[in-house]
């Protein structure tokens, strides 16, 4: 059976911040799912893994050696000549794997205008198709419908090496995998069982550390109303000594009066060591506090001085077909978003979705800084454009907008101190930023893309709070459509329209 062992492996991209810390695990064939926290080295992991990366301690290895390794990156902008071999091959098992996945050769004459979902088939259908002892997938489901994800699925169900996937799709994670390797704080842990039951193991450990910080919390206000006492005390004992220095009864003789005065000495003593004591526990108590941080959450105090658009309608697209690539994607009838309005957009794959929120945005009738548009991805180069420019903001507004970015769990010292964001952290920066200036419209396609799960509960809470316009194109049901009260399908150049009733979901904690 092929295995993937770590033995003793640290890696940082730099001394500040090790992803990685004297790793030792043991990944045997099957789908290992890998989960844990934006820039905590998940997809450092696979890049390990692949050879990519050289680890700074420690050794990988592979059993049988010289296991062929295939990563399939986030990105799926550029055509590989891996991608082109497969839609060139003519035997029977390329023939049944494009099948399977719905890919159809010729579609790759018109790859710059293929949605991302369909991109992302076409390469997880090359990489199947060479059969590597070892396959890395980051993020598999991004830009997926729901039919594209069970044909994915039953293709990966049949791949028989070692296979690890990064996801935060729940529905992948339950489905695929055997194992659950938690990436976090630079250690590895793997756990037997798919999501679920690790998420239950965790939960567990989660309620025993909030039961730790309630008690500790208590014990803390204990000890600060002891030290409170003791001070008083030890003043009181401070003052009482310098009155006896001043003042002599006439029945004390001068042994008697180096008695009591000896008393007190000590007991003036025994109240110093007391309250420093005290002190030393309170340090330790406020220390353990410190360690046992929770998430916070973005209320809607947050937005107590939001000011609505001064227009009913931000966005306008009058009566006109949807052309792209000569293909007619949409019939349109005339659409708005209004200031208050919130749309979930839903369809499949290359149905026009993005091109239809590219066209809403186009026709705002407010000023483009008082809109957030996030596209499906974005690139490097624009995520370390977006760390610069919040580094160089005024310092209010970059304070704001640093508590936004904690709210959605990331370190704002580690982030403004990194190199360049990874995806999860560069879509959460565009967000952050967005929400801090309070623009009056979010149009989100696929938010949740690179988004690690207790993320997207945060930013779940952080959207049901937001009092503006909101347009999202999300597969992600179970996301959307709570935060919503209009469905927008779109599907053989039609549009369908449904309102339904906003629900309001528990703030998870």
């Amino acid at each position: 059976m092929p295995q993937i062992h770590l033995v003793g492996v640290s890696f940082a991209y730099n001394d500040a911040v090790p992803l990685v810390v004297d790793a030792s695990i043991q990944l045997e064939a099957g789908w290992t799912g890998v989960v844990g926290p934006n820039g905590a080295g998940k997809t450092t992991l696979l890049r390990l893994i692949a050879g990519e990366l050289r680890p700074d301690a420690g050794r990988l290895q592979s059993v049988p050696p010289g296991l062929a390794v295939h990563l399939c990156s986030q990105e799926v902008e550029r055509l590989s000549s891996g991608v082109e071999l497969f839609a060139a091959r003519r035997d029977r098992d390329a023939n049944r794997l494009r099948a399977r996945l719905r890919l159809r050769p010729p579609e790759l004459e018109r790859w710059a205008s293929l949605s991302p979902g369909e991109r992302k088939r076409w390469q997880i259908g090359a990489a199947l198709a060479e059969a590597p002892g070892v396959l890395l997938l980051d993020e598999p489901t991004n830009h997926l419908d729901a039919e594209a994800r069970a044909d994915l699925l039953a293709a990966l169900d049949d791949y028989d090496g070692v296979g690890v996937v990064v996801s935060h799709d729940r529905a992948v994670l339950e489905r695929l995998t055997r194992h659950t390797l938690r990436v976090r704080d630079g250690e590895l842990t793997l756990q037997r069982g798919a999501y679920a039951s690790a998420r239950a193991a965790w939960d567990s450990a989660e309620a025993a550390l909030r039961s730790q910080r309630e008690r500790l919390s208590n014990e803390r206000r204990k000890e600060r109303k002891r030290l409170a006492d003791k001070r008083r005390a030890r003043a009181r004992a401070e003052s009482s000594m310098r009155t006896s220095k001043q003042m002599k009864n006439a029945r004390d003789s001068d042994a008697r009066l180096r008695g009591k005065q000896k008393r007190r000495r000590s007991a003036e003593v025994s109240l110093g060591r007391d309250v420093q004591l005290s002190r030393r526990r309170l340090n330790r108590i406020d220390g353990a506090l410190e360690e046992l941080s929770v998430d916070k959450e973005l209320g809607r105090s947050f937005f107590v001085d939001f000011v609505p658009a001064p227009v009913p309608h931000l966005m306008v697209r009058e009566a006109a077909p949807l052309v792209r690539g000569g293909r007619t994607l949409l019939d349109a009838p005339p659409l708005s978003i209004g200031r208050e309005s919130r749309v979930h957009l839903t369809g499949p794959n290359g149905a026009g979705k993005s091109s239809l929120l590219r066209e809403l945005v186009d026709g705002a009738r407010v000023p483009a800084e008082r809109l957030l548009h996030l596209p499906q991805e974005l690139s490097e180069t624009e995520g370390c454009e977006l760390l610069h420019r919040v580094r160089t903001e005024r310092p209010e507004l970059r304070g704001r907008l640093m508590g936004v970015v904690a709210t959605l769990g990331v370190d704002p010292d580690a982030l403004l101190g990194s190199e360049r964001p990874s995806p999860g952290e560069a879509r959460k920066l565009a967000l952050a930023c967005g929400l801090a200036r309070q623009v009056w419209g979010l149009v989100l396609d696929e938010p949740t893309n690179h988004l690690d799960l207790p993320s997207i509960e945060r930013l779940e809470a952080a959207l049901r709070a937001y009092p503006g316009a909101l347009l999202i194109v999300s597969h992600d049901e179970a996301f959307a459509d709570p935060l919503c009260e209009e469905r927008w399908q779109l599907d053989d150049a039609r549009l369908a329209f449904a309102s339904r009733p906003r629900v309001e979901t528990r703030t998870p904690r």
